[in-house]
């Protein structure tokens, strides 16, 4: 055979090996090693509001958009908010930089719902969770600050909440599994189940964004 011709053989078979290697470690969710929780599909399937029951809340922290919240959150499987969003255009940074430690806390809660999803810093100082996130354009969350409670994580690293809030992605690196999220997902407030007002406040945040009602779900 012409030496050439071995050559590019070798080559379609070796990216063969690579794809299949890729799909592999896909469907068995190697992207979700302990602690991490791993979720199905059907997390994410279609409800009343895109992915989730309810709508992205009204009131967001940091000064977050609803509407380009409720997009990302709910009627979105692939795309995130662009990077450096959480430091560039939020008062994330000048809300927090002050007042956050290891013994002071920040807690990030579901856009939807408002139930508690990360805690930072832990194991580590607010200053390397804004150095990591900076770097990486998203905040980026560790095992320890997850929530596992309400966070799963799909095959293919989607990382969502057990409400079908679209989060953002699992991205391991040499130090662990490292959870980059978008900010507009985790800006909520918290909601205290069964309160007298969460009805009247689902009805008007669904007026609000009634424009979203017919959008076409990424798949």
């Amino acid at each position: 055979m012409d030496p050439r011709g071995s050559f590019l053989l070798g080559g379609m078979f070796l990216m063969a090996a690579t794809i299949f290697a890729f799909l592999s470690s896909a469907s068995t969710n190697t992207q979700c090693s302990s602690p991490c929780v791993p979720g199905d599909a059907s997390i994410m399937s279609k409800k009343e509001h895109g992915t989730s029951h309810v709508a992205a809340q009204s009131n967001l922290r940091w000064g977050c958009d609803q509407e380009p919240a409720d997009r990302i959150c709910n009627f979105n499987r692939r795309y995130a908010e662009h990077a450096g969003y959480f430091r560039q255009d939020t008062s994330f940074l000048a809300n927090t930089q002050d007042t956050v430690s290891t013994d002071n806390p920040l807690e990030f809660f579901d856009t939807n719902t408002g139930k508690l999803l990360f805690t930072t810093p832990k194991d580590r100082s607010y200053t390397e969770f804004i150095a990591e996130s900076k770097t990486h354009g998203w905040p980026s969350f560790r095992d320890t600050e997850v929530n596992w409670e309400y966070v799963r994580v799909l095959p293919n690293g989607e990382t969502v909440s057990v409400d079908g809030t679209h989060l953002g992605h699992n991205l391991p690196d040499r130090t662990g599994n490292r959870y980059c999220i978008n900010i507009v997902s985790v800006a909520g407030n918290p909601v205290e189940e069964g309160s007298e007002n969460a009805e009247e406040e689902e009805a008007g945040r669904r007026r609000e964004l009634g424009e979203f009602e017919e959008m076409t779900m990424s798949e």
